[in-house]
């Protein structure tokens, strides 16, 4: 796909939405998945990096550590959950200031390994120190918290720039989907390990002083040692830039502020997905971030319950980003991505009004297949509507658009729960909204029309 070095790089093969590849078989033999020099053990350290990252959403944002937070570290003040959604906050915000610069330096120095292990082992070491702060030690816990999320997140958005340059066009739904449901059993794994841990100190009475350092370990330890094949053997391809390379050096904020207002110029079709992208995230948000507290404030679950709703809809998400990722590349990214966010208004309406355990269940599986779906649906998207040779820096928009939605969704819930009294089913139902916003801007993005936009986008020259 890509010439030698010191020669323009060539345009992808031209593609329908339907995800057919022009003057190729893109037959389900599998010969047609892999783009030109890729080797098969890259897809699967790609898919590895996933497996090693969801650990950390899984335990220290979802499980675990945000409890022991609230409960522990500030002790149970009626500011806790405040701050720790503060921290969260305000490590979106550093993130999308942050990821467009480095995704248009990656661009340009061919550097998206390199900053892939720096946000790799700064998320590692940060989680690793989170074993440190005790009770009252608010300030380094948050520190601490905005250090792994932000590595965390723009670690995000650069292995996902990768993804263009091992599949064909045609295969980013399925390779998309093989990585995404990598991480979920990933992030059953490790959470797995976690609750051995935790069950066993406390069959010896122990307190989570002693065992909630052990989880941050096993965390730190799985996704340092399960990344190792990324880097090992994923390669770093693109042609890189001379012109602009050094131009714009020591200058991220003019950077981040460029790219973004440029690419919104000339990506009209890309830009419309952002803002997509923008309310159906901030839903998932909501899901990822308050579906255990929904659980047990409505529907009266026990910590067990809860934790076999987590893997519940871990497992389904798992089954759907692998399963759904043949369907996109068949029926085409914008109609699939629709279909999932459907799925998540049905799963919204039956968490609202239902009464029934039953129904309950079947609405949390149904989330978990359109989180997996939807997720590995929207970065197959974003690697469509790039330019070839712009893919860190597009996908660092991406992480903008996700990152802003992690701040308005639980926000907007906290707060409609706030003004209601603590009605959690209106707040599930204005989750419901950015769903079908996000549906609506849906239908402003044109697939063709952006391929062909970033087709004809100027190429770098090296």
């Amino acid at each position: 796909m890509l010439k030698s070095p010191g020669l323009a790089l060539q345009p992808w093969p031209d593609q329908s939405e339907s995800g057919s590849e022009s003057g190729r078989d893109t037959g389900s033999d599998g010969g047609s998945v892999l783009a030109a020099g890729v080797r098969r053990r890259e897809i699967l350290a790609w898919s590895l990096y996933d497996f090693a990252n969801s650990g950390y959403a899984t335990v220290v944002l979802t499980a675990v550590y945000n409890v022991f937070f609230v409960d522990v570290i500030a002790g149970g003040a009626s500011w806790g959950t405040l701050a720790w959604t503060a921290a969260l906050s305000f490590s979106s915000l550093v993130a999308l200031l942050m990821a467009p610069a480095l995704g248009a330096w990656a661009d340009a120095h061919r550097g998206k390994k390199r900053l892939l292990a720096w946000s790799t082992a700064g998320c590692v070491l940060a989680t690793a120190a989170l074993a440190l702060p005790g009770q009252g030690e608010v300030w380094l816990a948050a520190a601490l918290i905005v250090i792994s999320n932000v590595c965390f997140s723009l670690a995000e958005g650069l292995i996902a720039a990768f993804l263009p340059e091992l599949a064909q066009p045609a295969a980013l739904g399925r390779v998309s989907g093989w990585g995404w449901s990598f991480g979920y059993f990933g992030g059953m794994l490790t959470l797995g390990a976690s609750l051995v841990v935790v069950l066993h100190a406390q069959a010896l009475h122990q307190p989570a002083t002693v065992y909630v350092p052990q989880t941050m370990f096993i965390v730190a330890g799985v996704f340092a040692l399960a990344s190792m094949p990324t880097f090992m053997w994923l390669r770093e391809r693109g042609a890189g830039s001379v012109l602009g390379a050094h131009r714009d050096a020591g200058k991220p904020i003019k950077i981040s502020g460029r790219a973004f207002f440029s690419t919104l110029r000339q990506f009209p079709d890309f830009a419309a997905l952002l803002a997509c992208a923008v309310f159906y995230q901030a839903g998932i948000a909501v899901v990822i971030a308050l579906a255990a507290v929904y659980a047990q404030a409505v529907m009266n679950f026990d910590m067990t319950q809860t934790m076999m709703l987590v893997f519940t809809v871990n497992i389904a998400a798992a089954i759907g980003a692998f399963g759904f990722g043949h369907v996109q590349d068949r029926v085409g990214h914008r109609l699939a991505l629709a279909l999932t966010i459907v799925a998540w208004i049905v799963m919204v309406l039956i968490a609202a009004f239902t009464s029934s355990v039953e129904l309950f269940w079947f609405a949390a599986t149904l989330a978990g297949l359109a989180m997996g779906s939807s997720q590995s649906c929207g970065r197959a998207l974003t690697g469509l509507l790039a330019p070839q040779d712009r893919v860190a820096e597009f996908f660092g928009l991406w992480t903008v658009a996700v990152r802003v939605a992690s701040i308005i969704g639980p926000i907007t819930y906290g707060l409609v729960t706030w003004v209601t009294g603590g009605d959690h089913r209106r707040a599930i139902l204005a989750t419901g909204g950015f769903f079908l916003i996000g549906l609506i801007l849906l239908f402003r993005v044109n697939v063709p029309r952006g391929q062909s936009t970033a087709l004809a986008a100027p190429r770098w020259r090296s």
